[in-house]
């Protein structure tokens, strides 16, 4: 090593201990980094489902007949409903008003004589929709079974035994459609968002109201020493807290790694050096740690959770909400951890991933580096 990046290593080598030292002095950078991921994406994790079991159903026979008897039974097997009350056809709605019940199965009188004649039998599934998404998945679910029971009174209906198309349709990736799969890489992407900026900016701005930064630019080392010997060590702590949510994913929710870990953690450090540096072109533009908590929650926060396909599809989103998204780092984060832990994606099919959230982390660092030069000019 010659004896310019040598000097340049040592400064940066300072810089990263004397923040190292910070970190250890102050245990709420810890908990920051390391406690508070984990016991979020146990709280998400447990917490927020889009699974539908037990969907509490209501029966209005009026049939009573050993066919009808038969049906409702396919439905209380189905782990997915569970029969809650028999009552009349009349009383359906009354239940749905007060929440008493999602999904109504009412059978109609001559149901088991219609089906022994060969004939369809009437049945209806009504269900609540005051939630559209979880009505069409009652619905899908309803579908599922309804066709189960067809089946197995085809031969005895009279109808034909044997279809001449079956159409079946395989989920791949997540069979049982469990949220926690889903949910786990968009809350890892998340978390580090708002960790990675709020550490750099609060530290920073920190370091703006005692007065300490002014002697930093007083001392030999350059600025970019300066960034760069901060970064380092949250970028460690950063990498730290990727494998933490991703173990607690694999052992508590067993959210699958199916691709390259190396991989994995390359598309954390390229997030990470972006998000890092956000919090610090904040924490040079606010110089107070108040206003830089507020413009690093605002600035993470949000745009992480909801513009980022962490939560919500991005392809069923506005088109001005999905331009908008496309300069979300954690859109890109979500999409490329994805496809490593279920899909097993490798470089060739995340690299895109890679490439936009490398042009955003040199795009802030170059702003964040301009910035603290022109102020201290």
């Amino acid at each position: 090593m010659t004896e310019r990046p040598r000097r340049f290593a040592v400064r940066v080598g300072a810089m990263a201990a004397k923040e190292v030292l910070h970190i250890q002095r102050d245990p709420r950078t810890l908990y920051l980094a390391l406690v508070m991921p984990v016991v979020l994406v146990l709280l998400f994790g447990y917490g927020v489902s889009f699974d539908l079991d037990r969907i509490p159903l209501a029966v209005a026979d009026a049939d009573r007949s050993e066919a009808s008897r038969a049906l409702v039974d396919a439905f209380a097997r189905a782990n997915e409903f569970e029969v809650v009350r028999e009552a009349g056809p009349e009383e359906v709605e009354r239940l749905f008003r007060r929440g008493a019940a999602q999904a109504a199965l009412v059978i109609r009188p001559r149901y088991g004589r219609d089906l022994a004649r060969g004939d369809a039998g009437r049945a209806e599934l009504l269900v609540d929709g005051a939630d559209a998404s979880t009505a069409n998945q009652i619905l899908q679910k309803a579908d599922a079974i309804a066709a189960a029971e067809s089946l197995r009174l085809a031969p005895r209906g009279g109808a034909a035994a044997v279809r001449p198309l079956e159409a079946r349709t395989f989920t791949r990736y997540n069979p049982e459609a469990r949220s926690a799969l889903f949910l786990v890489p968009g809350l890892t992407a998340y978390l580090m968002a708002i960790g990675a900026v709020l550490l750099t900016a609060l530290t920073v701005a920190g370091e703006w109201e005692r007065g300490s930064m002014e002697q930093l630019f007083a001392s030999p080392v350059g600025r970019f020493d300066i960034i760069l010997g901060k970064l380092l060590p949250y970028l460690a702590l950063g990498l730290v807290q990727l494998l933490l949510v991703v173990a607690v994913g694999a052992t508590a929710f067993d959210v699958p790694i199916r691709g390259s870990l190396l991989l994995l953690f390359a598309l954390g450090l390229v997030f990470l050096v972006g998000m890092l540096g956000q919090g610090l072109l904040i924490s040079v533009l606010a110089k107070n740690q108040l206003v830089a908590t507020q413009a690093g929650v605002l600035s993470s926060l949000l745009p992480s959770l909801l513009l980022s396909g962490a939560l919500f599809p991005i392809e069923n989103m506005p088109r001005l909400l999905q331009a908008i998204s496309r300069v979300v780092p954690a859109r890109y984060l979500v999409h490329g951890l994805r496809g490593v832990l279920l899909k097993g994606s490798g470089v060739g099919l995340v690299w895109q991933d890679l490439a936009a959230m490398a042009l955003f982390a040199a795009a802030i660092l170059a702003l964040a580096t301009a910035r603290f030069q022109r102020r201290v000019a």
